[in-house]
């Protein structure tokens, strides 16, 4: 069986891949200009409308503290519960609602830590103000 501290560090490891996804991107109708263009233009011209938003001040994702705080806290109560639930199987609720909450909020700080933070409104409507002077149409974000 695999020690306590190995099995974090797999888990540790595949959260940080998974943190690694790309950040959410508008989405463009197929219009004469998109079809005209083709998609790796208007992928560049993405990039190019966010640089300029960046430089412009505004950022391209909102604030995580209170996302990381909230997971943190929910991990720890859910965490608390279920390890008082499984401590009182053994005859030590106690304990094992203690166990279960250190879990639990170490589990909501690294999902809170990696979650994909949406990007702010500002640096949104830049982009999609930009993207439709170049002639595209954005429909939303994903």
């Amino acid at each position: 069986m695999k020690s306590p501290s190995h099995q974090f560090w797999i888990l540790l490891s595949c959260l940080l891949l998974m943190s690694g996804c790309a950040a959410p991107k508008p989405i463009l109708y197929p219009n004469a200009h998109f079809r005209q263009v083709g998609e790796s233009v208007a992928e560049q011209d993405i990039e190019d409308c966010s640089a300029m938003a960046k430089e412009a001040g505004a950022t391209p994702s909102q604030g995580k503290s209170g996302q990381v705080a909230g997971s943190t806290t929910a991990g720890g109560a859910i965490g608390s519960a279920a390890g008082a639930v499984g401590g009182a199987v053994v005859g030590r609720p106690g304990r094992g609602a203690m166990v279960g909450a250190a879990s639990g909020a170490t589990g909501g700080l690294l999902r809170g830590l990696f979650r994909k933070s949406p990007p702010s409104q500002a640096f949104k409507q830049f982009v999609n103000r930009c993207l439709q002077e170049r002639g595209y149409e954005p429909m939303g974000w994903e």
